[in-house]
């Protein structure tokens, strides 16, 4: 399990890296989650952290019993190259 958290309070999922925090947006339906948008600092782009973001938001979002709607490109990209959470997109 990574250190992703749901920030519950702002509506996104958080991941602390080096100082900074990569976040996901997201809108929740009674049986889904939507994730409208990624964001990692700047400095920390291209080491997969967005990546780690996902995987820990996808999995926090199973243990919950909700599905997941990609609501923005990285996400769509995750997903496609991740058969494993096939099972949690609504």
């Amino acid at each position: 399990m990574t250190n992703v958290r749901n920030n519950t309070a702002r509506n996104r999922f958080e991941l602390d890296v080096e100082g900074g925090v990569a976040f996901a947006n997201y809108r929740a339906t009674p049986s889904a989650i939507i994730i409208t948008h990624t964001e990692t600092p700047r400095a920390l782009r291209g080491r997969g952290i967005a990546s780690e973001l996902v995987k820990g938001a996808l999995e926090l979002i199973r243990a919950d019993g909700h599905k997941v709607i990609a609501g923005c490109g990285f996400v769509v990209d995750y997903l496609s190259k991740h058969p494993e959470h096939r099972d949690l997109v609504a």
